[in-house]
């Protein structure tokens, strides 16, 4: 009975992991039109960004990287049912994700309040910043939703089929996000 109820919630899971790849592929069309739209716009009119990026969105890709590597480290502690470990390494990616998610906001503060780029402005190359990095963000506060889910998870002890389900939809998203960021920061480095 129990291993028909195991085979039962992986094909479950297994349908729930197709859903997850249907999403980051409509996440990759979204960026990939907004950085179409950029080139289309900016080749167009003549419009450049003429912007030097602020610091803070060079600092925000180191810590998002680092949140890859701990992330990384606590998958691989949960194969190993080294849940104290885990639980201590989703820890920190949490706190560096919400620090990524200051380091943006900081970011717009550079650019709105001592730049004086607003998200709307005649030159819309500008306007693309603002709506490119946003819609990243809302990617990572739901990516901080799933880290919160596989740490729930871990903390109560639940089974380990499921427990290793949450960290490899948890990762995959995660690492989704990081490499999307680190496409947007360098397309945007070199479109300054």
């Amino acid at each position: 009975m129990m291993a028909q109820i195991q085979q039962e919630d992986k094909i479950n899971l297994n349908a729930k992991k197709f859903v997850m790849w249907i999403f980051i592929f409509t996440s990759f069309m979204l960026f990939a039109a907004f950085t179409s739209g950029f080139i289309v716009y900016s080749g167009g009119s003549g419009h450049g960004l003429s912007v030097i990026l602020p610091s803070s969105f060079r600092y925000s890709t180191l810590v998002l990287i680092a949140s890859s590597v701990t992330l990384f480290f606590a998958s691989r502690a949960a194969k190993r049912l080294e849940f104290e470990k885990q639980q201590m390494l989703l820890w920190i990616t949490i706190g560096l994700g919400i620090s990524f998610l200051l380091l943006q906001v900081y970011g717009w503060y550079i650019l709105a309040y001592k730049m004086q780029i607003y998200l709307v402005d005649p030159n819309a190359t500008r306007s693309f910043v603002y709506v490119m990095t946003f819609a990243h963000l809302l990617h990572v506060i739901g990516g901080l939703i799933w880290l919160i889910s596989a740490l729930k998870g871990s903390i109560n002890r639940i089974p380990q089929v499921k427990n290793l389900y949450r960290m490899e939809m948890t990762s995959i998203f995660w690492h989704f996000l990081d490499i999307i960021w680190i496409y947007l920061y360098v397309f945007l480095l070199l479109n300054q």
